[in-house]
């Protein structure tokens, strides 16, 4: 197995960068780990600091698969919580990397997939592309609720914000809270406004808004 395989990012894989054989790659796969908790637990100084040395380490070598599975996911991060990103640092190396599955991955995110790409997503992506290909919203939210992996969770959640539904919100809200991440929290506890029954919901929850941002 190539070593570029080994390295597939947390969004793509499920899972923190698994330790390679070279030394840059090593450093870089770990401050991407370490950008990742920072990032979804509100630790914007040292998520920077994380993100700037996993790209020096991975900017060390000519093979940029590293270096654009790193912008991809940088993206895939700033989508999940709410932050507008259209990819420029990915879409800006993407032609020498001529990779279909971060292709693939890329217009999944943008909502601008087609259906003979989704075959080059993980598996566990297949259900919800071909459920938000068919607009059928009812069932992508079903299929974010059956999700294992809750970054995967975060980020489909966040890409059909718009059609998602009251218990989707909760469970999502639930799975962050519980693994300490502010920031996925305070995004879709101001999403869940948008949901309010009435005005005491509303004032409960920009309540817990409120107290989290002071903390």
């Amino acid at each position: 197995m190539k070593i570029v395989t080994i390295l597939f990012l947390v969004f793509l894989s499920g899972c923190s960068l698994k330790t390679p054989a070279n030394n840059w790659q090593y450093k870089s796969a770990n401050a991407y780990n370490s950008y990742t908790k920072n990032f979804l637990s509100d630790h914007e100084v040292l998520a920077k600091n994380d993100l700037l040395r996993a790209t020096e380490h991975a900017k060390q070598s000519a093979d940029l698969m590293q270096l654009a599975r790193i912008y991809l996911g940088e993206c895939a991060l700033n989508i999940s919580v709410g932050i507008k990103d259209s990819c420029e640092k990915y879409r800006d190396i993407s032609s020498v990397i001529n990779d279909k599955e971060l292709d693939a991955y890329y217009h999944f995110m943008n909502l601008s997939m087609q259906e003979k790409q989704v075959k080059y997503l993980p598996v566990r992506y297949h259900p919800f592309a071909y459920n938000i290909l068919k607009k059928d919203f009812k069932s992508a939210n079903k299929n974010i609720s059956n999700m294992k992996k809750p970054l995967s969770s975060f980020l489909c959640a966040a890409i059909i914000r718009d059609d998602i539904d009251r218990d989707t919100i909760k469970k999502i809200i639930d799975v962050a809270s519980y693994r300490g991440y502010k920031r996925v929290v305070l995004f879709w506890l101001n999403e869940s406004l948008k949901h309010a029954h009435n005005q005491e919901e509303i004032q409960k929850v920009e309540k817990k808004i409120s107290i989290m941002k002071s903390l």
